[in-house]
């Protein structure tokens, strides 16, 4: 029986999510599979991979043969790489020592060439986020220099308005006064006349007394 090591997906639309399964190859895309060694998530930055690699030797050792994208997953993780180590030992050109000491330090370089990406993607985002601050700190400096711009052009609009109301004001304070003016100047005019009027009675007075 003809076995293959391949992606089967999971997930949801533009959410991609697959299992990394042995099936045998008559089986379809989504049919019945033999084993499920592990899983892998394209969607983040560095994309996770979750791998049995024990099971995935085994079934390469059994005459497995990985599709193209899974072979390349098994040689990220090392699989492939402990398979030729292995087939070293066999043939006697390294001991198991030797093997196990080439595959730890290769575990560690991968390690260390993620912890690198990563870091790198941080670094990337911050640069980005902090550049998107920056652009919407001008955006809203223009935005408030336009507003300002406008409030004086509508306050120089408003200074002439204002001033034809003062002069306005002014003008028809000037006129109250006037209406006012001759009332103040009729007050003496009645004092006068009752000055006459007492003159008037004080003469007719001593002229009774004459007579």
């Amino acid at each position: 029986m003809a076995v293959k090591i391949r992606l089967q997906r999971k997930g949801r639309k533009k959410v991609p999510f697959y299992n990394i399964v042995v099936a045998d190859v008559r089986s379809p895309r989504d049919g019945r599979i033999i084993e499920r060694i592990g899983s892998y998530n394209p969607v983040p930055a560095i994309p996770a991979i979750v791998l049995d690699a024990d099971k995935a030797l085994e079934w390469l050792q059994k005459g497995a043969q990985p599709t193209k994208t899974v072979k390349n997953l098994l040689s990220r993780e090392g699989v492939l790489y402990k398979k030729h180590l292995l087939r070293g030992v066999k043939m006697g050109i390294l001991t198991e020592e030797e093997a196990e000491k080439k595959f730890t330090e290769f575990l560690a370089e991968k390690r260390e060439k993620i912890d690198k990406q990563s870091s790198k993607i941080n670094e990337d985002k911050k640069k980005k986020s902090k550049e998107a601050l920056e652009n919407e700190a001008k955006v809203n400096e223009k935005r408030a220099k336009k507003i300002m711009e406008k409030r004086r052009e509508l306050l120089e609009e408003e200074a002439p308005k204002q001033e034809e109301e003062k002069v306005d004001e002014i003008e028809e304070t000037k006129e109250e006064v006037k209406k006012e003016e001759p009332k103040e100047k009729e007050e003496p005019k009645e004092v006068k006349t009752e000055e006459k009027k007492e003159e008037v009675k004080k003469e007719e007075d001593k002229k009774k007394e004459e007579k």
